[in-house]
């Protein structure tokens, strides 16, 4: 049984998510903290618990998601997973961080790379990772059928999607992953996002805008 917490960090107000299970073991996903209280934040709200950190997983490497990469990797001795093809977007983020005027310390250290298809085993947990390119090349979505969730990253919002205007991005690729890869999951699967709220895959089947053209 997994618990998740939500965190929203940065100027860019993405969420970052913890997910815990009852042997007080834990995942950071997307870790967006920026600002060193936001850091302090989550640090605190993990050992305040006496959780241990197991995995650090990103959806995508898009600066928003990978501020906290370095302090998570170096707090609790863990490596990045990330798509392989999501490697050269993870690279550009602190070039990406300094046109917009966020500079950040990258996570520069050996990754893991994440494959389509394959699950995520935390204890007697399974996240499957699901191919989800369109908002950048790597994109990947994490499935949890037992308790029917899907931790989306930048793919699909509350009658949105993820924009397709940066480098490697693609409104055809980006639909075809939401229809193929998360719309034929149960409607009652929550979506939690990247930013803003959660909702559900049967909600966005009838009012997604951008899918029902």
């Amino acid at each position: 049984m997994l618990t998740l917490e939500t965190f929203t960090f940065s100027p860019i107000r993405e969420n970052t998510y913890l997910l815990h299970n009852e042997k007080n073991e834990c995942i950071v996903v997307d870790p967006g903290c920026y600002f060193d209280e936001e850091k302090q934040v989550l640090k605190q709200w993990i050992e305040v618990r006496g959780m241990e950190v197991k995995l650090l997983l990103n959806t995508h490497g898009h600066l928003d998601h990978v501020f906290g990469n370095k302090f998570v990797a170096e707090t609790w001795g863990l490596q990045p997973w990330l798509h392989p093809a999501e490697e050269q977007v993870y690279k550009m983020a602190p070039a990406s961080g300094l046109m917009w005027q966020l500079p950040f310390e990258p996570y520069t250290g050996p990754m893991h790379w994440l494959q389509e298809g394959t699950d995520v085993v935390f204890g007697a947990d399974r996240l499957q990772v699901l191919f989800t390119p369109g908002h950048s090349p790597g994109s990947v979505s994490f499935y949890h059928a037992e308790q029917g969730f899907v931790i989306g990253g930048d793919v699909l919002f509350h009658e949105g999607i993820g924009r397709t205007d940066l480098p490697g991005g693609s409104m055809e690729v980006l639909l075809n992953s939401i229809r193929t890869q998360l719309f034929t999951l149960p409607d009652e699967t929550v979506v939690y996002p990247g930013h803003g709220e959660p909702t559900t895959i049967g909600y966005e089947k009838k009012h997604n805008p951008f899918l029902n053209r």
